[in-house]
């Protein structure tokens, strides 16, 4: 059963040709969309970023549960993917497109976001106080690949448990481990006066 299909971007029947015929096969699984939507739509009038572009599929989804008054800000390291993303989401004003490294972006960044969906190296296994610095009280930090995949280069494993063994001792986040899609936590910024 697809779970997903009532929130399907549009955007994604194309973005899902252009992605294959790329040989990109870090997408965002359907599932961990749907979620991204779901949560994007709980912060209204929210500032979001997404670090790791890619060819757009957690961008559109994410736009897809924005209302009118949120802004995302979605960043990668290689052009060529994210022209894909640009091609067919760029029409959308809530979005801002950033081809610069992901620990760049992280060095240079200010304020603090509603969510924050770490799919880059930059934000999820290094840079992680930056990324979570930028978390705000109530604000999600949402990661995703936590479960073992096809793609993972040798050694990968042992870096994705100390990544989870890291982000288990963040007391000041409240989290959960998702055992389901391609492996997601989720994690929210308890308030300060806690």
């Amino acid at each position: 059963m697809d779970d997903t299909s009532a929130l399907r971007p549009p955007a994604l029947q194309w973005l899902e040709g252009e992605t294959t015929a790329l040989g990109f096969d870090m997408a965002s699984e359907p599932r961990t969309g749907a979620l991204l939507a779901t949560l994007a739509a709980s912060k209204p009038g929210g500032r979001f970023l997404e670090l790791g572009t890619g060819t757009g599929f957690g961008t559109a989804w994410l736009l897809s549960g924005m209302d009118d008054a949120s802004r995302l800000e979605t960043v990668d390291v290689d052009p060529a993917v994210v022209e894909v993303a640009k091609r067919y989401l760029s029409d959308d004003r809530r979005v801002t497109f950033t081809v610069v490294d992901g620990a760049e972006y992280l060095r240079g960044a200010s304020g603090q976001f509603d969510l924050v969906f770490a799919d880059a190296w930059p934000g999820k296994f290094t840079h992680l106080d930056e990324v979570l610095a930028l978390v705000r009280p109530g604000g999600l930090y949402v990661v995703d690949d936590l479960l073992p995949q096809p793609n993972w280069p040798a050694g990968h494993p042992d870096k994705v448990a100390s990544l989870v063994a890291d982000l288990e001792r963040r007391d000041a986040f409240a989290q959960v481990a998702l055992q389901w899609a391609s492996g997601v936590r989720l994690m929210v910024r308890r308030p300060t006066d806690r």
